[in-house]
C-alpha cells in the first residue's frame, strides 16, 4: 500500500517531523503465518509425497493462502528435508511472480547444525525470493552471536531478508535483549510447545496462554523496549469448520461462533483474542481453517476503525490531540486515549487492512505530532 503524506511546514523548535510516509512507520506485521509442510506424509497413501505431487498440492492451496504469511518448515515438522529444499528452488520463483502480497518464511535449523549449513545454500540460491528467516532455537548453543553471524550473511545477499529468532528454551529468553539488538530482527516469536518442555511445565490446548502468561509477558516487556514485535504462539487444536470470509465484525463473528462454530474454534479465536489486545504483531497456525478466524482477532475491525476516526477528529477539532480532554459518546478522552487510537488506524495498516483514505487521515494525524510522541505510540520501526 502507497500511502504518503508530506508537508512542507516549518516547525522552529524542531520537534515535529516535516515529511512524514508511511515507509517510515516499518513493514508490514507478519500478522497470521500458516505453516506450511513442503513435502508431507500422504496417511491415505502411507508414505511421503514425491516432488510432482508436492508441487501440484502447493499450487493448489499454498499460491491462493489468505494467510499474511507462508512458513515453509525444514525444522521439527519437516521428514525429508532435501527433497523439501529441491521443491522450494523449484517453486519459490513462482510466489515472487504470482503472490507478491505474501511473505514467504523459511524455518530453518539450529545454528551451524549440519542440517542448517544445508538450508542456508537453499537461501543463497533463492534469496531473492525469501522475506524472512525464522531461526530455530535461537541462541541456546551460541548465543546472540547466531544472529548475529546469521545477519551478516544475509547482508551479502539480500539485505531486505529479515530475522525472526523463535525463542525456545529460558536461555534465549534471558538473553532476548541480546537477540533483538540487531536490525534485520523484527519480530520474535514465542515458540511455546519447545519453551514449555524446556521448564518443565505441562500445556494445555485450552490453557495454554494463561499457564505460560509470565513468560510471555516477560518477552512482551523486552520486545517493546527494544521496539520490536512478538509472534504469538501456534495452536494444536483444529477443527473440522471453516468461518466465511464475509465475517469481520465482532458481532458477526460471534454469531458464527454460537451457531456453527465447534470448542476448538472457540477456543482458537479466543487465545487470538488475548495475543491481539496484548499488542503481539502476528500468530501461527498449522490449519487453513484457522487463518480468518485469527485474522479478524488480529484486524481491528471496519466499525472500530471508524470509531477511532471519529476520536481524532474531535481531539483535532477541539485541539486538544496533545493536551487537554473531551467528552466522546460519554466517556472523558485524553491524550493517552488518543494515542491508543491512532494505535488502532496504524495496526491494521501493519496488518494490511487500512483503506488509502484512512491511512492518509492517520498520516495527517502522525503530522500533528512531536517524534518523541510517535515513538511513544508506535515504536515498530519508526525512522525519525
Amino acid at each position: 500500500m502507497n500511502t504518503s503524506l508530506s508537508t512542507t511546514e516549518d516547525y522552529s523548535n524542531g520537534e515535529f517531523c516535516r515529511v512524514f510516509n508511511s515507509s517510515m512507520l516499518g513493514d508490514h506485521w507478519p500478522g497470521i503465518q500458516l505453516y506450511y509442510p513442503p513435502v508431507k506424509y500422504s496417511p491415505s497413501l502411507g508414505v511421503y509425497e514425491d516432488l510432482e505431487t508436492a508441487s501440484l498440492r502447493m499450487k493448489k492451496h499454498a499460491h491462493d493462502t489468505h494467510a499474511h504469511t507462508l512458513i515453509f518448515d525444514l525444522e521439527d515438522g519437516c521428514r525429508q528435508k532435501e527433497l523439501s529444499r529441491e521443491l522450494l528452488r523449484k517453486e519459490l520463483p513462482h510466489f515472487q511472480r504470482n503472490k507478491r502480497k505474501v511473505t514467504i518464511a523459511i524455518r530453518v535449523n539450529p545454528f551451524r547444525t549440519e542440517e542448517y549449513e544445508k538450508d542456508m545454500q537453499l537461501v543463497r540460491d533463492c534469496a531473492d525470493y525469501i522475506d524472512a528467516i525464522m531461526l530455530a532455537k535461537a541462541g541456546e548453543a551460541y548465543g546472540a552471536a547466531e544472529v548475529r553471524d546469521l545477519s551478516n550473511l544475509l547482508v551479502g545477499l539480500n539485505s531486505r531478508i529479515t530475522i525472526q529468532p523463535i525463542i525456545e528454551h529460558p536461555k534465549s529468553l534471558k538473553i532476548a535483549p541480546d537477540l533483538m539488538q540487531y536490525s534485520t530482527v523484527k519480530h520474535v516469536v514465542f515458540g511455546i510447545h519447545d519453551f514449555s518442555k524446556a521448564m518443565g511445565i505441562h500445556i494445555t490446548p485450552e490453557h495454554w496462554t494463561e499457564e505460560l502468561k509470565y513468560y510471555l509477558n516477560m518477552l512482551m516487556f523486552e520486545a517493546r523496549i527494544a521496539g520490536k514485535g512478538v509472534i504469538g504462539g501456534v495452536e494444536t487444536l483444529i477443527g473440522s469448520s471453516s468461518m466465511p470470509e464475509k465475517f469481520v465484525e465482532p458481532n458477526d463473528v460471534r454469531r458464527w461462533l454460537d451457531l456453527h462454530g465447534e470448542n476448538e474454534s472457540r477456543i482458537v479465536y479466543k487465545h487470538a483474542c488475548q495475543e491481539a489486545a496484548m499488542g503481539l504483531t502476528g500468530k501461527q497456525v498449522i490449519h487453513p481453517g484457522h487463518i480468518h478466524l485469527c485474522k479478524v482477532a488480529y484486524t481491528p475491525s471496519p466499525t472500530e476503525i471508524a470509531q477511532k476516526i471519529k476520536i481524532l477528529k474531535a481531539a483535532i477539532e477541539a485541539d486538544a490531540l496533545l493536551g487537554g480532554a473531551i467528552r466522546f459518546e460519554g466517556e472523558m478522552l485524553d491524550p493517552p486515549m488518543f494515542g491508543k487510537a491512532l494505535q488502532t488506524l496504524l495496526r491494521a495498516n501493519a496488518l494490511r487492512a487500512l483503506s488509502v483514505d484512512d491511512a492518509q487521515f492517520a498520516m495527517t494525524v502522525l503530522q500533528l505530532m512531536p517524534a518523541q510522541v510517535i515513538r511513544e505510540n508506535w515504536p515498530y520501526g519508526v525512522i525519525l
